[in-house]
């Protein structure tokens, strides 16, 4: 389907040194924890490219670490992030890999584990704080963020079109205004990212959703209303 722009990203005002080093890194960390919907006990970072050779002399660690921990591009409490994620409970570790020429320098793939649950997400920072999510699990997408411009849900569901048309058709009912969809299908599986820019999706609506035959799982990556 057609081509998606998602994920609000960090505008001007971060935690420096740099906005593709650091502020983009803590936005790739945000948006996997909102795929991944929970804190995690566990956190691999596989550090791909320059995100490796410059992640102490940025913060990209820290930057990655408090973005799982769901702190703001703009948080100084990221230049603590170690000390927080201890807190926490949050166990972590930092790996340098080659994930090949086709990836972005500014690359990393995120492990995240939680009571024998487990969840990849693979992002990219492409430079002002802009970021791309290039893979979730074994999904091959292309999500790029652009600031300020969607809100967006990410739905986990069996390789049916039907359950698609299904969700549009609640959307609709609560006046969600659809921008567009994009759904990537591996096998019999399938992920659907729905971009919306309305204020007024309801928690309600999304467990609504969930409920639809063959729907795994739903994820908002924007505050819901709870009324």
């Amino acid at each position: 389907m057609g081509h998606y722009s998602v994920f609000d990203i960090a505008g001007p005002i971060m935690v420096g040194p740099s906005s593709s080093h650091t502020a983009g890194a803590c936005k790739i960390g945000q948006l996997a924890q909102a795929v991944f919907d929970d804190r995690p006990e566990k956190v691999i970072f596989q550090l791909h490219g320059s995100f490796a050779t410059v992640t102490k002399g940025h913060a990209t660690d820290r930057a990655l670490l408090g973005g799982i921990m769901k702190f703001k591009t703009s948080d100084p409490r990221i230049k603590d992030a170690f000390d927080h994620a201890k807190k926490l409970g949050i166990r972590y570790k930092y790996e340098i890999v080659d994930l090949g020429p086709q990836f972005h320098p500014n690359t990393v793939r995120i492990i995240m584990e939680k009571g024998g649950r487990k969840m990849t997400v693979t992002g990219s920072s492409i430079g002002g704080g802009i970021v791309m999510i290039s893979h979730i699990n074994d999904f091959e997408v292309d999500i790029r963020a652009t600031a300020g411009k969607y809100k967006s849900l990410i739905i986990s569901h069996k390789a049916n079109p039907a359950i698609i048309t299904s969700v549009t058709q609640r959307l609709a009912n609560h006046k969600i205004h659809i921008i567009d969809i994009q759904t990537t299908q591996v096998n019999d599986h399938a992920i659907s990212i729905v971009n919306f820019d309305s204020d007024d999706l309801k928690l309600k609506t999304v467990l609504e959703i969930e409920q639809i035959p063959g729907i795994e799982f739903v994820r908002s990556l924007t505050s819901l209303r709870h009324d």
